[in-house]
């Protein structure tokens, strides 16, 4: 197990290792770096730095390396690599190493002493007898995201890791940094104290919070700095906030038509009437239905009994005596009707 402490990193025996071509150089020559014992298919970046010792780690961290003339390199299957890296003056006087840390993932790292020739060399500080904190377990971050952050809303979880204190004082209310880096940008460090005393000897666990700005999405990377060092490091994946662009869908539908049928009422009340104060139908708009009629009253039984009645025919329905007609205007009635004045009344026996 991996023991990183705020004196500097202790690998254990099975731990990564790494070992140089050669024990001093010269600025401008290279050096070739060979590391066992690593993460397979690990990303790990190569430093030349000052103020540092395997035992003590590089005090004051990657500000007391050659950033610029750095190397990274990739781990094999087994864990393995080898690979050239150039020898550059630190900004910071010597003792110096060659410093091999991970990039991604656990954290992990080691040192190897390394002499530039021509470097100016002085001691380091004195180490303070006090608290030493040491992180025991791997880091984990514990959480989930709501339904608001699918909405855009701020993401968060919890750091949880298990620290121990390896020096002969205790330590009281530590004030950590956590620090949030999207890709390959630099962290963002925020303070976090966690309030207790752990005792020498002791260890305990803590839980400090991260949150992320608003609609933040992609990938990030969770530091824990204490006293100046970066103790641990966790990746973190942060997903889409598909609500928001379901909103602003949603929104680009719903105004326009609602602008559309709010002008079409205004145009509906500002044309001009057709005369007989009938209006134009609007196209899909469905007919007014006629009103039904009256169903027929029903018939008492006797008149539903009695026959129908009897309608008179006039005279001049006929065709033959219609007025106009040829039989109506030149033939005279008729010898045998009653009516006839110069057919004789037949007369019975006297």
């Amino acid at each position: 197990m991996l023991l990183l402490t705020l004196a500097g990193p202790v690998a254990a025996a099975d731990g990564p290792a790494v070992k140089l071509s050669a024990a001093q150089a010269g600025t401008g020559g290279s050096v070739t770096v060979s590391g066992t014992g690593w993460r397979p298919h690990a990303l790990l970046m190569m430093l030349v730095c000052g103020r540092a010792t395997p035992s003590r780690g590089v005090i004051g961290g990657t500000n007391s390396c050659a950033n610029g003339d750095g190397r990274a390199v990739t781990t094999d299957a087994r864990g393995a690599f080898s690979r050239a890296l150039p020898v550059a003056e630190p900004p910071v006087p010597c003792p110096c190493v060659v410093h091999v840390a991970t990039v991604t993932g656990a954290k992990a790292e080691t040192d190897a002493v390394l002499r530039v020739a021509g470097h100016p060399v002085a001691p380091l500080p004195a180490v303070r007898a006090g608290g030493r904190l040491a992180v025991l377990s791997d880091t984990r971050l514990t959480g989930s995201s709501g339904l608001l952050t699918w909405f855009g809303a701020p993401p968060g979880r919890a750091l949880v890791l298990t620290v121990g204190n390896s020096g002969t004082s205790p330590i009281e209310n530590p004030v950590f940094q956590v620090g949030t880096a999207h890709g390959v940008f630099a962290p963002q460090w925020d303070d976090r104290q966690w309030h207790g005393t752990l005792a020498p000897g002791k260890k305990t666990r803590i839980k400090l919070p991260v949150e992320l700005s608003a609609g933040a999405h992609g990938d990030y990377t969770v530091s824990l700095k204490y006293g100046g060092r970066v103790l641990a490091e966790q990746p973190w994946h942060v997903g889409r906030p598909w609500g928001v662009t379901l909103f602003w869908l949603l929104l680009c539908l719903v105004v326009p038509a609602a602008l559309f049928r709010i002008g079409m009422a205004l145009v509906d009340r500002v044309r001009p009437r057709r005369p007989g104060g009938a209006s134009r139908r609007r196209p899909g708009n469905p007919a007014p239905r006629p009103p039904r009629p009256a169903p027929p009253r029903p018939r008492s039984r006797a008149a539903r009994q009695a026959p129908p009645p009897m309608t008179p025919t006039l005279p001049w329905f006929d065709p033959e005596s219609a007025p106009g007609g040829p039989a109506g205007r030149l033939s005279a009635p008729p010898d045998d009707s009653p009516t006839s004045p110069t057919t004789p009344t037949p007369k019975g026996p006297t």
